[in-house]
């Protein structure tokens, strides 16, 4: 059986209006940027755009700064995930926004995203 490919496109990045997970659509960029201001309710991240992957598994990993995780009182591991495509031309947000205490939110976060154990999304946000 051939193996399935797919047609992976970044559409935006930077600043976007915040996500809800109950809407129906994705967060609409702001501003294009890979400078993030370290502020409350600010969201940031990508957008992909993925054609023939019905179905598929998507993984995700958000890396940041180290900061203490106030649910357990130890370091934050970076926030890993899994996401299955729901249609043929689908849209899939990866974002991240800031809480209290913001300065440990400060520094680089990585944005990457898998399919099939192969990289096919990565950006790098500077959080100043």
């Amino acid at each position: 059986m051939a193996k399935k490919k797919l047609a992976i496109k970044m559409v935006s990045y930077g600043l976007y209006t915040p996500f809800e997970k109950e809407a129906k659509g994705l967060p609409e960029l702001m501003e294009f940027s890979t400078t993030i201001p370290a502020r409350l309710g600010v969201e940031f991240g990508y957008i992909l755009n993925i054609k023939g992957g019905r179905g598929e598994l998507l993984e995700f990993r958000i890396d940041h700064p180290p900061f203490i995780n106030a649910k357990t009182g130890e370091m934050a591991e970076p926030f890993d995930g899994e996401f299955y495509v729901r249609t043929s031309d689908f849209n899939f947000f990866l974002g991240d926004t800031f809480w209290e205490p913001l300065e440990d939110k400060k520094g680089k976060w990585t944005l990457t995203t898998w399919w099939n154990d192969q990289e096919i999304a990565k950006k790098v946000f500077t959080v100043e």
